[in-house]
């Protein structure tokens, strides 16, 4: 299995000369399994440069599982540019979780972006055959000789992690997660009832990554940027270190970059963190994730 980064920063496109080492578009991960089969998670500005990639390639017909995590812009937005949705002969499934808020499955989500206001193209003027499976919470689904399992994980809207597993080796993705906390002070009568909440969440989640070969995890902030963050729905380098180490992953890729950090300032948080853990990470390995970055498990 193979895992090949498009995009890597976190809420909005930051294209320019401060992002150029690392990448300035939005979150997609490219994830091929022993057979060829090729997965992406998420849709961002990244999935356009995936698009180009696979049309350039003699490999027909384009085939392509996209697994959404929520549907936040930055990590939808590039799916109207997926140029394959244009041809005639390929096929390209949606795989995304109900909005408990409105009951709609994934299909909702192109529905919304192709609407005239929004989109010149609407879907019955593509060619390729479009499927959508609106995914069960935990549910496990085969996609080739890969099975992709989810959890949800710790976002203002529903977000699906998700796990991937082929032929013994295994990827978890957490798309945008925020490790879950008490909502109420100790002296609050609800504070007992969340706790035991948080816990079982949090159990749900570190059951779903255990043992990964890759850990893809969200590392907008660092840990003194986050008291000012505190419920927007993103995670610190520390707590993606503290995920990783719980769960005993192999390999931690750090990623949706906040947008106004220049790669300068970006490697100058990551050298802070990893120099307060050094020796404390029991051969796990850490990374930066930049555009381009490919990983083989």
């Amino acid at each position: 299995m193979k895992c090949k980064f498009w995009g890597v920063r976190g809420s909005i496109p930051s294209p320019g000369p401060r992002t150029v080492r690392y990448g300035g578009n939005t979150t997609c991960i490219e994830v091929r399994s022993d057979d060829g089969t090729l997965i992406v998670l998420d849709g961002g500005t990244g999935l356009f440069c995936l698009a180009q990639a696979l049309v350039a390639s003699p490999r027909r017909p384009i085939e392509a599982h996209i697994f959404i995590t929520h549907s936040h812009w930055d990590h939808i937005h590039g799916l109207p540019f997926f140029t394959p949705l244009f041809i005639k002969g390929s096929r390209v499934r949606l795989h995304g979780v109900t909005d408990p808020e409105t009951g709609r499955g994934i299909e909702h989500v192109m529905n919304v972006q192709l609407q005239n206001s929004y989109f010149p193209v609407s879907e019955a003027q593509m060619g390729a055959l479009i499927d959508y499976r609106t995914l069960a919470v935990g549910e496990p689904f085969a996609v080739g000789d890969a099975v992709v399992r989810n959890v949800v994980m710790g976002h203002p809207v529903t977000d699906l992690g998700y796990r991937i597993d082929c032929n013994g080796k295994s990827l978890f993705f957490t798309g945008d997660h925020e490790p879950l906390y008490n909502l109420y002070p100790e002296d609050h009568p609800e504070h007992r009832a969340c706790a035991e909440h948080v816990a079982e969440r949090t159990a749900a989640i570190d059951a779903m990554v255990l043992g990964v070969d890759v850990l893809i995890a969200d590392c907008s902030y660092t840990r003194e940027e986050y008291p000012a963050k505190t419920g927007w729905g993103h995670g610190t380098f520390d707590s993606a270190l503290a995920m990783a180490l719980r769960a005993g992953a192999k390999q931690l890729y750090c990623t949706h970059h906040e947008p106004t950090r220049s790669d300068d300032e970006l490697e100058a948080a990551f050298a802070e963190v990893m120099a307060r853990h050094a020796g404390m990470l029991n051969g796990l390995q850490v990374f930066l994730a930049y555009e381009g970055l490919e990983v083989e498990l």
